[in-house]
């Protein structure tokens, strides 16, 4: 976020600082959201619905306009902040992780002053914390790592916040945090870095529970002397069952026949937090074969023609004469390359 401003069109009036000064009358903060995606969008909206004013900035002008379109306030770059907001100012960075995230931190921590404070809410990884922190605290500003789970859902049900930072700054948030979530779902879980670790190891916990309803539902799916149903098994074990959950909630809403499954492939994307989990596992010389089972599976499916698998298939015909499947077909139970 450190490129050229985008173009900004100023006839709907949505573009501009809002004036500094006491924050309005019955605002509890006015805190800048950086970053209008599904997530930052979502959570301009919840804030500005608990009393919070916002001020949103994006890119792009059309998420720019829809946050105003909410309530929000928009600026047109992030040099417009700092007189958008009171101080002790707040921002929200909610865009995609590493070095988008990590310029605009920096840019902030530029900007902003003493008493300032920064909250990266992506999915950062934890090991970028520390420098940051460092980087801002030489000029006064705090950088806080907010782990937040939630999805798209978070609008209505509120978000999961596991926040790391030091207790004065986390405090000066708190009441930003506390909206965002619903009772009980937010804690300050420990120093800087902190948050980014925990909301690691969730989503790595994350890969292990999806792959796990995914190998049963697969099992279930091939049994074809049972007929069964699998969305009405889904929806039977939300209630009553030990493996009841909000995932298989979602398991049920996407098996319903009018959801179009049979219209998804089976391509599951890394996002990386698995990845740092499993990293973090053997660092730390702790057992994680479901979670590294999860994240390997993923692999997998971004690979449906694997170099892997099919030498696998190559070397039992080599040894045991077991059949293969060619583009051309099936070759029988012969070694399909002579000795």
């Amino acid at each position: 976020m450190t490129g050229p401003t985008p173009h900004v069109d100023d006839t709907d009036g949505t573009d501009g600082p809002a004036p500094g000064g006491p924050r309005l009358k019955g605002a509890q903060m006015r805190i800048a959201m950086v970053g209008l995606g599904k997530m930052g969008a979502n959570m301009t909206q919840r804030l500005i619905e608990h009393g919070h004013e916002v001020v949103a900035f994006d890119l792009s002008e059309p998420a720019r306009s829809a946050a105003a379109a909410v309530g929000a306030t928009t600026v047109a770059s992030l040099e417009d902040l700092p007189a958008a907001l009171t101080p002790p100012r707040v921002a929200w960075v909610m865009v995609p992780a590493g070095a988008p995230t990590n310029d605009t931190i920096t840019t902030l921590g530029r900007l902003f002053a003493s008493g300032d404070i920064v909250i990266d809410g992506g999915n950062s990884n934890y090991k970028d914390t520390a420098p940051l922190v460092g980087q801002l605290a030489a000029r006064g500003v705090a950088l806080l790592d907010a782990g937040t789970s939630g999805g798209i859902w978070g609008l209505h049900e509120g978000y999961c916040l596991m926040v790391g930072g030091t207790p004065e700054a986390v405090a000066v948030a708190e009441p930003v945090f506390t909206a965002l979530a619903p009772d009980g779902g937010y804690a300050h879980v420990g120093p800087p870095g902190a948050g980014h670790f925990v909301k690691m190891v969730h989503n790595g916990i994350e890969y292990g529970l999806m792959q796990a309803y995914a190998e049963g539902f697969e099992v279930l799916s091939e049994a074809d002397e049972f007929a069964l149903d699998l969305h009405e098994i889904a929806s039977i074990w939300r209630y009553g069952s030990v493996v009841r959950s909000w995932l298989l909630e979602l398991a049920e809403r996407a098996l319903r026949p009018e959801a179009g499954f049979d219209r998804i492939e089976g391509v599951v994307v890394d996002s990386g937090e698995g990845r740092w989990t499993v990293e973090e596992a053997i660092d730390r010389g702790v057992s994680a074969p479901v979670i590294s089972a999860a994240l390997f599976a993923r692999f997998a499916s971004q690979k449906p023609d694997a170099f892997g698998l099919r030498l696998v298939s190559a070397l039992r015909n080599q040894f045991g004469g077991h059949a293969v499947t060619t583009t051309d077909g099936t070759l029988g139970g012969e070694t399909a390359v002579p000795r």
